[in-house]
């Protein structure tokens, strides 16, 4: 850990001065408490930075979550074993392609039967709620068990043992990114009415006690629950098309679920904050997490290990070292098959901005987390799915 200021703490060893000025900047508002944690996997964000953890003390700003609220990772290990797997993996790569749609902006043509139950537990947690998610989109329901695209993705790992798991990184899709616009777009809205002099427009923040931050925080953990049984419905897909393709039915073993784009009403230091994580998961001691490297590069099962300073939270990935449009300037289609090889994915250059070049080596983002979380698998890829 390294203190860079009073309020601002680090455990990132690759880390560039644009990415510490944006999270310095961010540590100065007033109802930080006590400090803002960077983690190994820190880079340059919108407002926030990109692995972040800001506790606040009655405000919150809605862009520190981020607008794809309730994103994380879900992991399945499943009773397989390498020896278990047909040699051709491209058939469930395509089984697993058309069952769940990938891709932004696309969704299921219609609600299918395993994610009925789940869309009544939301449609009853939304009018508990007070408010109406069609109004952000019509169509939610159809977006329940979508992958997306960017970062998202499906794979069939193995561990160190030859075990079998299943993995996936999604959140709350559109409706998600709608219903956090709109709140970024109302704290700036009262920001401007009340003349708050911000240091970025998008550390605009919402009061605890306001209207306008009651409306936020039940929105909020809706998307949240959405993006959790959106995960779920997804792995609920995934593990029918691997059965299909081993010929057995997937015994599961463990799952693990968790957000890293999120907030939660938490105690730290004597006093309850919320505390934001904007890719970061939540590490308390023995608390079973999700950190998935990039595609064609090792993802962890890890554990807490409640590190008081960090505000028990631990990084959520490897981090990106290069902007997309950067990425696709500095690699080639060719450089993306040699990292791939040995692992089912489809070949195409739309996925070069993921290259696991485009990041930092997550190897060496866990070793700056060694004080945060202790490694309990690790995961190698056998097939990847990714949207567009």
């Amino acid at each position: 850990m390294e203190t860079i200021t009073k309020r601002l703490v680090s455990w990132a060893s690759l880390l560039d001065g644009q990415t510490v000025e944006q999270a310095r900047t961010s540590s100065t508002m007033p109802f930080i408490y006590p400090h803002l944690a960077l983690m190994p996997d820190a880079h340059l964000g919108l407002g926030a930075t990109v692995g972040s953890v800001i506790p606040t003390l009655g405000a919150i700003m809605p862009a520190a979550v981020g607008v794809d609220i309730g994103c994380g990772m879900i992991a399945v290990r499943t009773g397989f074993e390498a020896s278990d797997l047909p040699a051709d993996r491209r058939p469930v790569r395509e089984q697993i392609e058309r069952a769940i749609p990938l891709s932004a902006g696309k969704h299921n043509r219609k609600v299918v039967a395993t994610a009925e139950p789940r869309i009544a537990e939301l449609e009853a947690l939304a009018e508990a709620k007070g408010f109406d998610p069609a109004r952000y989109a019509g169509n939610w329901r159809q977006q329940l068990g979508s992958l997306g695209s960017g970062n998202h993705f499906i794979e069939v790992s193995l561990d160190e043992l030859d075990r079998v798991w299943l993995f996936l990184h999604s959140g709350s899709r559109g409706v998600g990114n709608k219903i956090a616009q709109h709140h970024i777009a109302v704290a700036k809205r009262l920001a401007t009415q009340w003349w708050i002099d911000l240091p970025d427009p998008d550390l605009a923040y919402l009061v605890e006690g306001t209207p306008e931050f009651t409306r936020y925080i039940a929105e909020l953990r809706w998307a949240q629950h959405f993006a959790l049984l959106n995960r779920e419905e997804m792995m609920d897909r995934v593990i029918r098309q691997v059965s299909e393709w081993v010929g057995a039915p997937v015994e599961e073993q463990e799952r693990i679920n968790c957000h890293h784009n999120f907030t939660e009403s938490e105690e730290h230091f004597g006093k309850r904050v919320w505390v934001s994580r904007k890719g970061a998961i939540q590490a308390d001691l023995g608390r079973p997490g999700l950190i998935p490297g990039s595609m064609g590069t090792a993802s962890y099962v890890v554990e807490g290990l409640g590190h008081p300073m960090s505000l028990n939270s631990s990084p959520h990935g490897a981090g990106r070292e290069y902007s997309r449009s950067k990425a696709r300037q500095l690699f080639t289609h060719e450089q993306l098959r040699e990292a791939m090889r040995g692992i089912e994915f489809r070949d195409t250059d739309a996925f070069l901005d993921e290259i696991p070049q485009a990041y930092k080596p997550i190897d060496r983002v866990m070793a700056d987390a060694a004080e945060l979380v202790r490694v309990r698998h690790v995961l190698r890829q056998l097939v990847n799915v990714k949207g567009d």
